[in-house]
């Protein structure tokens, strides 16, 4: 340790025991959960309004950018957390960066303007640079890996940055050809220089907890349905239906989320990705799921302006994407193929209930609880598993 307190960025044991999530960790998810939140009330607003197709388009972008802010600081902590005061202090200028960005939400969806928004990102992906640079000064084994996110990130930001420059309606382009080169840096620069050493079990915790607060945002609009109904008692027996399918749904994604063990689908550099960018599609999913059972709501209450059909996809698709998300990333090796198909087939099912929109709500808790027994049953039954 130097004489102000720093303690030299070495990587972290990879096989350290009893590794858990800080309390720095948990901090950080719930300044991101607040973006989250953000997101996931323009898209209940929005898709109210009629917008779906916009909604979901913007949405997604800006997602994006939270969780992969998110996941880079998740990934470089479970290797270099050294949690001295510079880390900490870089950390917590992330989190303004966050907060930032969570102030921009409401412009960028609903009138395209990504300044904001654009300005907490570098400032969050900046202050990820400065943690890589100490990495490179520390640790000498992994200095190109290092200067190579450094450089990339920094490039990219850049980027971003002239991005706002360009004519109005160039986002649509840009934006990505911007995301595929975020995307591209950890792979490049873990594929040419030594990989860092990630801990598998902190870093399947990191994302289950996310997971959880993320779906935490679905038992908020479940409650919200239960006021709602006090208030306005004419409506109060069909909103508390909502709200009990809508806690059904939540309870069953959290059960299907946690039924088998993630940490073993961490092996190498390629599994890494996909099991680290696969998650997009379940925290989409999860974060917008809240929106939809809240447009289930506005509709029972005749202020969304939209088709009972569409009403009833802004549940049925996060749901379904979800679960396929899920199954493909962690639940497919574990099961036999007469299993995969069913849970498969109950994920399509749920789509379905699209098409009888007046029931798709309980149908699609019907459907997620199927999904749930389908795989204790196939947990308990001698010779169903598989290995990959």
């Amino acid at each position: 340790m130097t004489t102000i307190g720093l303690r030299r960025m070495a990587p972290r044991d990879p096989a350290e025991g009893h590794r858990a999530a800080s309390p720095l960790e948990l901090l950080f998810d719930l300044v991101f959960v607040v973006a989250v939140g953000f997101a996931a009330t323009n898209l209940h607003e929005i898709e109210a309004e009629g917008h779906v197709s916009s909604a979901v388009v913007a949405y997604a972008m800006v997602f994006f950018a939270i969780w992969w802010a998110w996941l880079n600081f998740s990934w470089f902590a479970t290797s270099f957390d050294t949690d001295d005061w510079l880390y900490r202090v870089t950390t917590f200028v992330q989190m303004a960066g966050v907060l930032v960005l969570a102030a921009g939400v409401h412009a960028a969806m609903t009138e395209g303007d990504f300044t904001v928004p654009v300005i907490g990102y570098v400032v969050m992906r900046l202050a990820m640079v400065a943690q890589w640079l100490r990495v490179a000064v520390s640790s000498p084994r992994y200095r190109r890996t290092a200067l190579r996110y450094a450089v990339g990130i920094v490039v990219v930001q850049v980027l971003w940055v002239g991005m706002l420059a360009l004519p109005e309606g160039s986002t649509a382009w840009a934006f990505p050809v911007l995301v595929l080169l975020e995307v591209l840096v950890p792979p490049i620069a873990e594929g040419t220089g030594e990989t860092t050493p990630w801990h598998t079990h902190h870093i399947a915790e990191r994302y289950a907890l996310f997971t959880l607060i993320v779906l935490g945002e679905g038992l908020v609009a479940s409650a919200n349905a239960v006021i709602d109904g006090i208030a306005e008692a004419d409506h109060l027996a069909s909103l508390l239906v909502l709200a009990a399918a809508g806690l059904v749904i939540v309870a069953g994604l959290w059960w299907i989320y946690f039924s088998r063990e993630q940490h073993d689908h961490i092996r190498n550099l390629p599994s890494a990705l996909v099991f680290g960018y696969g998650h997009y599609f379940v925290f989409a999913a999860a974060g917008a799921l809240p929106a939809g059972i809240e447009v289930a709501v506005s509709a029972d209450a005749g202020e969304a302006e939209l088709s009972h059909a569409t009403v009833a996809a802004t549940v049925a698709v996060p749901v379904a994407l979800f679960v396929l998300a899920i199954w493909a990333l962690a639940l497919r090796p574990s099961l036999s193929a007469g299993w995969n198909a069913t849970v498969v087939v109950l994920a399509v099912a749920v789509l379905a209930t699209i098409t009888v929109p007046d029931v798709s709500l309980v149908a699609t808790a019907v459907l997620v609880a199927g999904i749930v027994v389908v795989l204790e049953v196939a947990e308990r039954r001698p010779g169903t598993r598989r290995v990959q």
